[in-house]
């Protein structure tokens, strides 16, 4: 098992990674919590090939267990959604001394997690992440929201979990086009951050070889976000620089109406998109914007994106968060593994875009 130490104010958990963990995760719950009900927020598919073990594992641990299923997928981070969880955990009686288990990938951790920040004025939970987009990055750090139609995560909350369960095993029964997908984030933080796990990833053989060595790799990702968040919680510094690729990204993922490309898709297209732009205006190694676009070819992702304009993406950016005033803040590259925020005047940004 591999530990890690979260120590923001006011809050301080441990992120715990190890293969198999999910077979225990009553004896492990009971070492954070010391209740005795429990309500699981996960998605269909999910349910329905580790509902029973989950179930079983937990109510065998002497837990009285609840649960909410949502359909797959990014539209289910929803109002709509939001507020049938809502019903659901008055329905079993949830109280702010119970526990809320968020079971899933990024979308059932972001829901789930602010289903739990704003009922009751918030309820204690767990983020038990079973993707690899999830593991490496969504379930730290504590960012939880839900989308609107005008947005990607325009409703939030920063709100930490009891504790963060991460078991690698879950990903070996992931169609290789998921596996592929949380590709996309592991790849940002050794673009922004670490050169060496930039191209270790990219040299690895087979997707077998990454399975392999998937524990260590969760392990600096989750670390290096662990980092950055203990010293900018709130995003209103260097935290914003994990959002490498995400505002193109974040646009490209709604203008196609979070249909056709997934979350790491959109990151990945992203990445290439900013990166290929910097590096014409001089600000990026030349050389980086091909070292990206080969190792998103090598995981089978897309780094490029037909029907969409620069003016497209620009005014969906526009409503994006990250926006303050007529300023933006852009994640760019010096080169692999070193990146910066710059603060450009929003009227400037088709430079960048």
């Amino acid at each position: 098992m591999k530990n890690i130490k979260v120590n923001i104010p006011d809050k301080n958990y441990e992120i715990k990674i190890e293969n198999g963990c999910l077979n225990k995760i009553g004896e492990m719950i009971k070492n954070i919590y010391d209740g005795k009900k429990l309500f699981i927020i996960t998605d269909r598919n999910l349910q329905r090939i580790y509902g029973e073990l989950l179930n079983n594992n937990l109510k065998s641990s002497g837990y009285e267990v609840g649960m909410h299923v949502i359909e797959p997928g990014e539209t289910s981070k929803s109002l709509k959604e939001l507020e049938k969880i809502y019903s659901s955990l008055v329905h079993y009686n949830i109280t702010r001394s119970d526990l809320i288990i968020t079971f899933g990938g990024g979308v059932v951790g972001d829901l789930g997690g602010f289903a739990a920040s704003t009922f009751l004025r918030g309820v204690p939970y767990l983020q038990c992440p079973t993707s690899l987009l999830a593991q490496v990055d969504s379930s730290v750090g504590g960012k939880v929201a839900i989308d609107l139609e005008s947005g990607k995560n325009l409703v939030g909350s920063f709100y930490h979990p009891v504790a963060v369960f991460i078991d690698p095993e879950l990903l070996k029964t992931l169609p290789k086009t998921f596996l592929h997908d949380g590709m996309a984030e592991t790849i940002k933080y050794g673009a922004f951050k670490d050169e060496e796990l930039f191209n270790k990833l990219f040299n690895f053989n087979s997707d077998e070889d990454l399975l392999n060595n998937i524990e260590e790799i969760i392990y600096t990702c989750c670390d290096i976000k662990r980092n950055i968040v203990e010293r900018d919680e709130k995003d209103l510094g260097e935290r914003m620089i994990l959002n490498f690729g995400h505002t193109i990204g974040h646009g490209i993922e709604q203008y196609f109406n979070y249909t056709k490309y997934t979350h790491g898709e959109g990151v990945a297209i992203g990445m290439y998109w900013i990166t290929s732009k910097s590096e014409q205006l001089g600000i990026t190694e030349k050389g980086s914007a091909n070292k990206i676009k080969e190792i998103l070819i090598k995981y089978e992702l897309p780094w490029s994106v037909d029907n969409l304009t620069s003016n497209d993406i620009i005014d969906i950016i526009s409503r994006d968060k990250k926006k303050s005033r007529n300023n933006i803040s852009l994640i760019l590259l010096k080169s692999i593994g070193n990146a910066f925020i710059k603060e450009i005047d929003f009227n400037n940004i088709k430079e960048y875009i």
